[in-house]
């Protein structure tokens, strides 16, 4: 299993068991980033610890904080795919990288139990 493939199903195993999911913002809401094909993802995290690292990663003020997944799905996720944006989950390394979802395939392996492709 890939890097980005292992920490797409630790983060569907942590929210389910937690019941969080973690984002990094400021004051002016998280940032998204632009991937080369042109997709813009918001990404988040399934444990505080890989938050406050991407949050450190980032730096520009940003700080880590948590939200109920049923809170993420209900409103967030909705949110995200009427704007268009994709869903990172648990980007990691140096770069943060690794996968992103449609928010309607983030509920779909949520309530599949899904931890992979």
């Amino acid at each position: 299993m890939s890097q980005s493939g292992s920490q797409a199903a630790a983060f569907f195993r942590d929210v389910r068991q937690s019941g969080v999911v973690w984002l990094v913002r400021d004051g002016n809401g998280s940032p998204t980033h632009l991937s080369a094909d042109g997709t813009r993802s918001l990404p988040f995290w399934s444990t505080s610890p890989r938050a406050q690292r991407a949050a450190k990663i980032w730096g520009r003020g940003l700080r880590f904080e948590s939200l109920p997944l049923d809170t993420w799905c209900d409103r967030v996720l909705p949110d995200a795919a009427r704007d268009g944006l994709a869903i990172g989950i648990n980007w990691s390394g140096a770069r943060l990288v690794g996968w992103s979802f449609t928010p309607d395939e983030v509920l779909n392996r949520l309530s599949a139990g899904h931890t992979m492709t």
